[in-house]
């Protein structure tokens, strides 16, 4: 962090390093805000960074190991894919989840990152090479799974009374929360659903006063395309089981009433670890202002994000609001 700050060229200024996997981002981005809550700062950098191609693919998969249960799990042989595909798994057997539904999440996330410049992936897939059946962990097909990317993102978190200074555009951060869960699964009772997620997202509603009826749109963290179909439940936007028939009748789409990931998610824009939570903040700011281009939701004054760590051992949701909705 004081390197960042040093070539920032804000040599002496406070700097801290969040870690919590892939939800660094948006555990760095509730410090901010809780710094600025708690009348320390006012006006606060977020910055985040992830360089994961200067590596071979093996040494990148061990380095993303590191956030799962090395003990029980990791150590004999467990990876992330293997993981979330048991989660498909159960989520298969209890509400009748298709490997189709979860080719679908990949498709409407690739559809959404074709219109998007900064996505890593920027062309369109049909359903049928989605569902081409090359598994990394089954039922997970290669399409099923988010990319090893690099990235970065920073935003400028302020107080109401400063952000009059910087814009004419102020998006508000209304609510936020946070939660974790055991980091080994054999001691969760459910997994077709992330304990920390439900948690995360009811505190950070609760803060707001807001409900999922509430948001207009959500970035949530599909890291696999069947994360992005618990998420969804999670966080409320769907009662559980109910997320791939939403899926089906293209109510996350773009256009649809509940639009998920419309710059196309982790899955198709890339998961730079470290960086991803900050950029799901960046697609949030973008779209409630209006400015997402081609990627534009309908409706957008109100909006959550959700970023989670590992297996979700850890989550922070964090709910926006445009100043004038």
């Amino acid at each position: 962090a004081p390197l960042l700050v040093d070539y920032a060229g804000m040599r002496g200024l406070a700097a801290t390093r969040h870690e919590a996997a892939c939800a660094s981002g948006a555990t760095a981005l509730r410090a901010a805000v809780m710094a600025i809550e708690s009348g320390i700062y006012d006006t606060v950098l977020v910055a985040a960074a992830e360089k994961m191609t200067s590596v071979s693919t093996n040494r990148a998969t061990e380095a993303l190991a590191a956030a799962a249960d090395d003990e029980f799990e990791s150590s004999i042989g467990l990876t992330f894919p293997g993981v979330f595909g048991i989660a498909a798994v159960a989520h298969m057997e209890r509400y009748g989840t298709t490997e189709e539904d979860m080719a679908r999440v990949a498709v409407k996330a690739h559809k959404n990152a074709s219109t998007n410049p900064l996505a890593q992936f920027q062309k369109e897939i049909t359903l049928e090479k989605a569902m081409m059946p090359r598994y990394i962990a089954w039922p997970l097909k290669l399409f099923d799974c988010s990319p090893i990317s690099d990235g970065a993102a920073a935003l400028v978190v302020t107080s109401n009374e400063k952000a009059k200074e910087y814009t004419d555009l102020p998006v508000k951060i209304v609510g936020t929360g946070q939660a974790s869960a055991s980091m080994n699964l054999c001691d969760r009772h459910d997994l077709t659903s992330f304990e920390s997620s439900v948690r995360a997202s009811k505190e950070a509603y609760a803060m707001a006063k807001l409900g999922p009826e509430d948001m207009d749109f959500g970035v949530v963290h599909d890291c696999f395309t069947i994360a992005e179909i618990i998420a969804s439940e999670d966080i409320g936007f769907f009662k559980p089981g109910e997320a791939t028939k939403a899926v089906r009748d293209g109510v996350t789409a773009l256009d649809g009433d509940k639009p998920i990931n419309p710059m196309g998610g982790l899955k198709a824009v890339g998961h730079p670890v470290g960086a991803t939570g900050v950029k799901q903040a960046v697609v949030l700011y973008r779209e409630l202002i209006g400015d997402a281009g081609p990627n534009q939701v309908p409706k957008h004054g109100t909006a959550i994000m959700h970023n989670f760590g590992g297996t979700g051992a850890s989550c922070v949701v964090n709910i926006m609001r445009r100043a004038d909705a």
